[in-house]
């Protein structure tokens, strides 16, 4: 089997759906034939950094679940450095991608990671995944924000 290319993700993965499937999915194509996607788990104190308030799952438990996925070779959990973005260029350095993939809703990311690729002087392809539908369980907010509204119905 020829060696494929080494396709980065990276997200929070905060409360498991759908839309996390599909975007770890879309990312593993974007490398082609025989790709190796390696994720990149948010740490919990950068993660409550970025949003105010920590992951409901522990990190561990996080890099877990994405790691046991069938379309997911490796995972790992990010660096701590402070910083809005993190330290893309370790995480660059220590995964050697040929193809960076960012979700649809991390322009943040998506510049921070062209910016640094662009300084190491790297041939890394930046893709940005689409959006998938308008699903009502498609990310972690929408999933608290029913359970807190369903939990008030139940107790009010």
């Amino acid at each position: 089997m020829a060696k494929g290319k080494i396709v980065l993700a990276s997200g929070t993965f905060d409360i498991l759906h759908p839309g996390h499937i599909k975007y770890l999915e879309a990312a593993k194509r974007a490398g082609g034939e025989n790709a190796k996607l390696v994720v990149i788990v948010t740490r919990d104190s950068v993660a409550e950094r970025r949003k105010g308030r920590k992951p409901v799952m522990p990190e561990d438990q996080r890099r877990f679940l994405v790691e046991a996925l069938k379309v997911v070779d490796e995972a790992f959990l990010g660096y701590e450095e402070p910083g809005k973005i993190g330290n893309v260029r370790k995480v660059i350095k220590k995964i050697k991608p040929d193809v960076i993939a960012v979700g649809h809703d991390q322009d943040d990311v998506e510049r921070e990671v062209r910016r640094v690729v662009a300084e190491m002087g790297l041939n890394v392809k930046i893709v940005k995944i689409e959006f998938f539908g308008e699903d009502e369980l498609n990310s972690s907010s929408k999933i608290k924000r029913i359970n807190v509204e369903y939990y008030q119905r139940r107790h009010s």
